[in-house]
């Protein structure tokens, strides 16, 4: 029998500890979080930000939060949403293409549409896992309180329900109730960016460390109506034109807001373990030129925001309203630096199931587990991203994007463009490529006939 010293029982019990640590690692990095490390998730989304619009793109708007957050993060150089508000929401909290539940435009004026009742939402999903869920800010998923955010799967809500709003009076643009707190309008005083901020901010602070939360912050910033303090106008004195001004108040006063948030999360020692994502929701807009809304308190406004070098403004299929700003942060698991692989806004439902340790996703859900594609490496998406507005739809394989327009007594028109050589879209390339053109319309119309019947108008093929 083979005797073995107290010093050498010491040395092998630290090299077995050093390798159970290593695993531990190993298995952490593989981008499943074990239930040790299973985050909380924190989403925040601006309204109408355009590409051009933040200081980590080049923008002459200054946006030290977001900058922060993008050198400690991974930007997403391709990430990809839809032409307007309703129908990214709805695919971001849903993993589906909008289209599939009859949402295509902003859902406005008095509608009833709304998500579909049977279709598991995020926040739901989460609820389940044990998380608890809320959200500040824009819903636009539903008009009236019954339809809002509770019924979807939050526990606690805050802000509006509408697609815009005063800033002060909290009002839509027909005069409209729309600022409410878990399911009833109420009438509150403050600017909504600092409203937002500060229940937010409140929000983490109640959070045990034990907790783990899904919050979803949805900045009214910097949509239209533009009512900025002075403050926050002075810092861009030296721009002239005064809508350009004050959309870049806005941007900076949202940018503020964040910035609070992101300390808060550090404040209280969860910074490490928060999934923190940031997107716009869609493109710029260009202009906003009102006739009736707000009793003709506000605008014109003839320059917005800017999503330069890309083309076009929201509501188009263009890159410029569906290609927007996103970053996504986790220390614990990602890198940082960017990334140029092609993410889809119905890709962060499964992803973000998937490091919650769900053990199934819901069979509703078309979006991919898009570990692999958060990532600096180079990695080529296996399925194609559809994107369907209420102008044009379109369908992305990379490096192809194509663009079907349809009208109602006039034929149909495509356009083909190589994004990865033009991502400005200043060569239609169709013509001479016929044969990738039917390669992605068929792709394009196989997606298009999972659509609803209620939003397959009878427009010309």
């Amino acid at each position: 029998m083979i005797k073995t010293s107290s010093s050498f029982n010491y040395v092998l019990s630290v090299l077995v500890m050093l390798l159970l640590v290593s695993a531990c690692k190993k298995e952490q990095q593989d981008g499943v979080a074990s239930e040790i490390t299973k985050p909380n998730f924190l989403v925040i989304i601006a309204d109408d930000a355009g590409w051009n619009d933040f200081s980590f793109h080049g923008s002459e708007i200054k946006t030290p939060a977001l900058d922060s957050l993008a050198n400690q993060g991974l930007i997403l150089n391709r990430f990809y949403t839809y032409p307007t508000c309703s129908p990214a929401r709805a695919s971001f909290l849903t993993g589906r293409p909008a289209s599939r539940m009859g949402i295509v435009a902003p859902i406005s004026g008095r509608s009833e549409l709304k998500l579909p009742d049977g279709i598991k939402t995020l926040p739901q999903n989460l609820k389940e896992l044990n998380y608890k869920t809320a959200l500040m800010g824009k819903w636009h998923l539903g008009l009236q309180p019954e339809n809002g955010p509770e019924a979807y799967g939050f526990d606690y809500s805050y802000g509006f329900l509408h697609g815009q709003l005063d800033q002060y009076a909290h009002t839509y643009k027909n005069g409209d109730s729309t600022w409410y707190k878990n399911g009833k309008f109420i009438t509150e005083e403050g600017h909504v960016t600092d409203l937002l901020t500060k229940d937010a901010v409140n929000y983490i602070k109640d959070q045990d460390s034990t907790d783990r939360f899904y919050l979803q912050v949805a900045y009214s910033a910097p949509h239209i109506p533009l009512q900025e303090p002075d403050f926050w106008l002075e810092q861009y004195s030296t721009i002239k034109d005064s809508s350009r001004q004050a959309y870049a108040a806005a941007m900076a006063h949202m940018d503020h807001g964040i910035g609070e948030i992101l300390k808060t999360l550090k404040d209280q020692k969860l910074d490490k373990n928060t999934v923190v994502l940031f997107v716009s929701d869609n493109g710029a807009q260009e202009k906003w030129i009102p006739t009736t809304q707000y009793d003709g308190k506000y605008g014109p406004n003839y320059k917005l925001g800017s999503n330069l070098p890309l083309r076009d403004f929201k509501t188009s299929n263009y890159e410029g309203a569906i290609r927007v700003p996103g970053i996504i942060s986790w220390p614990l698991h990602l890198n940082t630096g960017t990334s140029e692989n092609y993410i889809s806004v119905i890709d962060f439902m499964p992803t973000f199931l998937n490091w919650a340790n769900a053990e199934n996703i819901p069979n509703s859900v078309e979006g991919k587990i898009a570990s692999d594609l958060l990532s600096t490496e180079n990695q080529n998406r296996n399925a194609p991203i559809y994107i369907r507005g209420h102008i044009q739809e379109s369908v992305i394989v990379k490096p192809y994007k194509l663009i079907r327009t349809r009208h109602m007594t006039s034929e149909t028109d495509f356009e083909l463009y190589n994004i990865e050589e033009d991502p400005s879209e200043e060569q239609n390339i169709a013509k001479e490529n016929q044969q990738q053109v039917a390669k992605l319309l068929a792709i394009l119309k196989e997606e298009f006939a999972k659509d609803t019947d209620e939003v397959n108008v009878g427009l010309k093929d």
